[in-house]
């Protein structure tokens, strides 16, 4: 039986470059939607992002690309161009979603802002995921996800107190800011459906961010108190112990949380430690909580003994929170739950060989999306989507070919907001963005 997905049939040409707005249309491709991604001669730098097999670097062996790029489309178009310009006008024209996360006027200046793409396809619904928006002060910055963690305030409240600021280990913003955009067009479609018009969606990954922020705003509007880093315990201190402990082996961990006086006695119980129990010193939460560090360091001592499995095991069955810290071998090798859901999929690709990509997050019961198949590599697609969608002859793309219109640049350098980076540079930032 054919599989059947809930998209199928919902054409996007896909501006968008880096992380940012690929995760969004990924989503869209994953659940049966036509993506078309659209890349410059040199392509999305992404390609040029570790990690890459082997340590083998090549415009297509970027598993940071592929993975975030999977289930599209791909073809290259230079944009500067006319005849460029000709192919994505008739790409845009049989589109019903387009999606792009430039800076602030970029679209404008290709000549394919909001108001120019009505003009094409009036019906068309259009999203933008600047990093700050369209409006205000900050809607020309030029960003990376580190930077919208700083000036959102993530990366000042993901620290220990007393400590430099830590932030996050990976791009959150970029997911933070655009995932709200599947719901924001999700919409759109259904009013589309009902109305016949379309809309612009201006998604802010600044704002996005803040999102996560919970509680600490509302701790300001009420108590007029700025939040600050309280490392792995509760700023309102609901539980103790409650923080990360290290465990037998490098750099592994556990973490626990114990909220109530009966789990502080099976807690104690379980680690062997039922002195503690009447322990002046942690006795109460309010005890804990005043000697915490103390009753930090005996903890430690006890779990250092024990794997984070060991411990984790050992306090859940005692009714006690916990929960080993994994990495990313334990996720795809271990662990249980992971291998039940499917969550890694194996796909071959023609350049890098049989590798594993993450799968959907969520399952929808009659049409489940999928990772349909690899990323493309640079201008895979040109002969078809020229040629079958656009019904271009096999003598006008070759001729577009031989002028550089649609020619894949796989020896390009990289160039960033106007400057040029190198390989070096690049797995320096990329780098960053991890640690």
């Amino acid at each position: 039986m054919e599989r059947k997905y809930p998209l199928e049939g919902l054409k996007v040409v896909d501006f968008t470059w880096v992380l940012a707005g690929p995760s969004l249309t990924r989503m869209l491709a994953d659940h049966g939607a036509e993506v078309i991604k659209i890349e410059r001669p040199a392509g999305d730098i992404s390609r040029d992002a570790i990690p890459f097999r082997n340590n083998v670097r090549g415009k297509n062996l970027s598993g940071y690309y592929n993975n975030i790029n999977r289930s599209k489309y791909g073809v290259v178009i230079n944009l500067a161009d006319p005849r460029g310009k000709e192919l994505a006008i008739g790409l845009i024209k049989r589109a019903d979603l387009l999606v792009e996360n430039f800076t602030v006027g970029v679209m404008e200046r290709l000549g394919f802002g909001y108001e120019a793409v009505k003009k094409l396809k009036p019906d068309i619904i259009y999203v933008s995921c600047a990093p700050c928006g369209q409006t205000g002060p900050y809607k020309d910055y030029v960003t990376f996800g580190p930077n919208l963690q700083a000036l959102a305030g993530s990366t000042h409240l993901m620290s220990f107190p007393d400590h430099e600021p830590a932030g996050f280990g990976w791009s959150y913003s970029d997911y933070a800011g655009t995932w709200p955009g599947q719901l924001a067009l999700m919409a759109a479609l259904h009013y589309r459906k009902k109305t016949g018009e379309g809309q612009y969606i201006d998604v802010s990954q600044f704002e996005g961010n803040c999102m996560l922020h919970g509680t600490a705003f509302l701790d300001y509007f009420i108590n007029n108190r700025a939040a600050q880093p309280t490392g792995n315990r509760l700023s309102h201190r609901a539980a103790g112990p409650h923080g990360a402990y290290r465990c037998k082996g490098d750099d592994r961990w556990c973490v626990i949380s114990v909220f109530s006086e009966n789990e502080w006695q099976a807690f104690c119980k379980a680690a062997g430690k039922p002195e503690w129990i009447q322990d002046k010193r942690f006795s109460t939460l309010e005890a804990r909580t005043k000697n915490m560090n103390e009753l930090d360091g005996l903890i430690e001592e006890w779990t250092i003994n024990h794997t984070p499995k060991e411990v984790m095991e050992i306090m859940q069955g005692a009714g006690v929170a916990a929960g080993m810290v994994q990495n990313s071998k334990d996720l795809v090798e271990t662990d249980p739950n992971m291998k039940e859901y499917h969550f890694f999929k194996e796909m071959d690709h023609p350049e890098i060989g049989r590798v594993a990509y993450e799968n959907v997050p969520f399952k929808l019961m009659d049409t489940p999306g999928e990772a349909r198949w690899p990323a493309p590599t640079l201008g895979q697609d040109n002969e078809y989507v020229f040629g079958e969608i656009l019904d271009l002859s096999k003598e006008e793309i070759q001729k577009l070919e031989e002028d550089g219109v649609i020619t894949p640049d796989l020896e390009a350098g990289l160039t960033i907001a106007g400057v040029k980076v190198s390989s070096e540079d690049l797995d320096e930032m990329t780098k960053m963005e991890k640690e």
